[in-house]
């Protein structure tokens, strides 16, 4: 059997792509057991990287701090839970309908832009390249205004419909659509496939990695976004994880357990997440940069 020559250039490579997964995991570590530390542990003038002792003190502390009704449906209050659950439940809710909304219309959107000819095509996607490179604080005061006109300021609607209308999405399923091969389409058309059916059955499919990178950009974006939390939640019932955490650090004094349980607790949904879209995130990063 012949030996394979490993070449400088590999170890190399492969010893950077170490350090660097490790200084990127290095603060999830650091955040989830911060979670699990005493006070002194955490106190600690000397850093310690592993926990003398594991205690649940900072998660009872988390759970204990509020109380908040766990669901409201139609005016009706739920049963009473730790504030924290129904932070939890709020931002995941919030995070998830922008996700699948975003995804919907802006995969419908991109394939049009793509594969349809129609007058103003080309200024209407200049516009949404112009909309990307706007900053969010320039259209905040008109969101603010729409939302409060249409009822929804105040709610987690509030927060969902501005990025369902995210440019970049729009963007980036363009992009992904323009591969599609238009013979295929026209031959779906030749068979008497409408247009929605070419849509799901052929156009989904071949942007599937695609769709896959935007809901985890999506949701990210969405679950982090704690800029536009803050102007358009009010009241605590529909506070996010971001917002409460917050709270809890203006209100106590500073308790790093605390914010670290809180921020062990804010990252699991996003690891749930990335894990169930790693799959299409890698395949439509690899294609993005292909097509790029």
């Amino acid at each position: 059997m012949k030996k394979k020559n490993i070449s400088a250039y590999r170890i190399v490579s492969t010893v950077i792509l170490i350090i660097l997964a490790f200084l990127f995991l290095f603060p999830l570590y650091w955040i989830v057991t911060g979670a699990f530390k005493t006070g002194q542990d955490i106190n600690s003038v000397t850093p310690v990287f592993i926990p003398t002792e594991l205690t649940l003190n900072n998660f009872a502390k988390l759970f204990a701090k509020r109380s908040a009704p766990l669901f409201r449906i139609f005016g009706a209050a739920g049963p009473n839970a730790p504030a924290a659950i129904r932070w939890l439940i709020n931002t995941v809710f919030m995070s998830v309908m922008a996700m699948i909304l975003t995804c919907a219309t802006a995969s419908m959107a991109g394939y049009a832009l793509a594969k349809k000819r129609f007058n103003g095509r080309v200024f209407m996607f200049s516009l949404i390249i112009c909309a990307m490179a706007l900053p969010k604080q320039v259209i905040l005061i008109p969101l603010l205004k729409e939302m409060s006109a249409l009822k929804l300021y105040d709610t987690l609607w509030a927060v969902i419909f501005p990025t369902v209308g995210w440019p970049f999405g729009v963007f980036l399923m363009k992009q992904f659509s323009e591969g599609i091969p238009g013979e295929i389409l026209e031959a779906t058309r030749i068979d008497g496939a409408s247009e929605l059916k070419t849509f799901t059955t052929v156009v989904v499919p071949m942007i599937k990695p695609g769709i896959g990178a935007l809901a985890i950009f999506t949701f990210i974006n969405s679950w982090n976004d704690y800029f536009m939390q803050l102007i358009m939640l009010a009241s605590g019932e529909f506070f996010t994880i971001p917002l409460g955490i917050a709270t809890l650090q203006a209100e106590t004094s500073i308790d790093l357990g605390l914010l670290m349980a809180g921020a062990a607790l804010a990252s699991v949904p996003i690891i749930i997440v990335f894990l169930i879209f790693q799959k299409y995130f890698t395949q439509g990063i690899t294609m993005g940069a292909v097509k790029g």
